[in-house]
Order: structure tokens, then sequence, then C-alpha cells
């Protein structure tokens, strides 16, 4: 089965908040719900799916704004980068301009660091560490149908900002070159914002990616 993936692009700063599902499928993934929890709630009773997880990539406000009451309705587990535990827990705390929120903070269910393979609604999801632009950054893959969901580690034609406290632009090169050298150019990418792409597209194109060309 093909996947059937919806992207709600949410919030003032327009993060993508992705549905993810095996086509026909009743169970399904929410990844990065950042804003609009009454959109993205429609958006899964319109699908009728039951939620089987909320993953989330990094703690930045603009992708677990609306964590809490989505989980909260769904019932649904929440993983969360273990480093950036903190941050989900005190949302607030870590929103570093005004006019945004306020959230609600929540506890996450489960702990992810890298190197995990996750069973959820029928797909198998590698965990891999992408720090760099947070701290605690994480990509989620699904190799059996070639996607990512990058976070703020890739874009089109761009990469994560490393001008933020916690971030690190060697670490997030180093993270690059792990998605780019150890996944099929195919691979789809869809980012925390802007369109998606595909790994051997930015690769060919991306000015952020030449110096690992070669």
């Amino acid at each position: 089965m093909n996947l059937d993936i919806r992207q709600l692009t949410v919030g003032a700063i327009a993060e993508n908040c992705f549905i993810v599902r095996l086509e026909g499928s009743g169970a399904g993934l929410v990844i990065d719900p950042g804003e609009e929890p009454d959109r993205i709630l429609a958006e899964i009773e319109d699908l009728g799916i039951k939620v089987e997880a909320i993953l989330i990539t990094h703690c930045h406000f603009d992708h677990v704004g609306a964590v809490a009451p989505v989980a909260r309705v769904t019932g649904a587990p929440v993983y969360c980068p273990k480093i950036e535990l903190p941050v989900l827990a005190d949302i607030m705390a870590y929103v570093p301009v005004a006019g945004f929120g306020p959230y609600q903070s929540y506890e996450a269910d489960v702990a992810v660091e890298g190197g995990e393979t996750l069973e959820l609604a029928g797909l198998s999801l590698d965990v891999i560490f992408t720090p760099g632009h947070s701290p605690g950054h994480v990509t989620y893959s699904i190799p059996d149908h070639e996607v990512i969901f990058s976070g703020d580690v890739l874009f089109q034609g761009s990469v994560g900002r490393v001008d933020l406290p916690g971030s690190d632009g060697p670490a997030l090169m180093q993270s690059l070159r792990t998605l780019v050298e150890t996944l099929p150019a195919d691979t789809g990418v869809y980012p925390g914002h802007m369109g998606v792409t595909t790994l051997g597209a930015e690769r060919a194109t991306n000015p952020f990616l030449a110096q690992l060309a070669g």
C-alpha cells in the first residue's frame, strides 16, 4: 500500500504538520503538531483514523504548540527527543519572542534518541539523530516508502537555522551528511517548513549542501 500523507501548514510561522497513514488504514500518525489544534483534529476526524502516536522532531514552539490539545483529544502517546523533554514540559519558558502562545506544556510519554525502530500504525520508522538546528533534533524515516520527515534540518533549497540557542552549525552539517550519504537519492523529504523535495534534488541544487559534494 502507498502512504497517504496530509500536510497542514499551520500558524504564523507556516510550520508543516503531517498526518501519515497507509492508504485506507484506520490508524495513523501525527508529526509535529505546531499550531491550530482544531484544524489538525478536524483533519483527523475527516480521515476517520485512530492516532497511534504523535511524533516530535524537535521542541521549538512552532512545532509543539498543539501537542497538548491534540494528545488530550486523541489519547495518543507523544514521542519526543530525549534531550528536549524539558522544553516540551515548559514550552513558554523557551519561546524566544513575545506574541506567540500561550501554549500548554506536556510531559512526553516516550523519549527517543536516534537508533530506534518504531512500529506504529502499520509502519516501520527509523529514528535518526540529526542535531544542529536544535540539540536533540531527530528525523523520522520510513524506509519501506523512501520518505523522511526532516523537521528543521533540511528544507527545499535551504537548511535549518543555526543562530538559535542550542544550535550548532558543524553538527547540522554532519546531520545533513548522514541523511544524504546513507539514504537513497529518491527519498522524499517532508520538511518542517516550505515544500516537499528529495534528497537527490537537494544534494544537486541546495547551495548549503555544496560542501558535501564529491
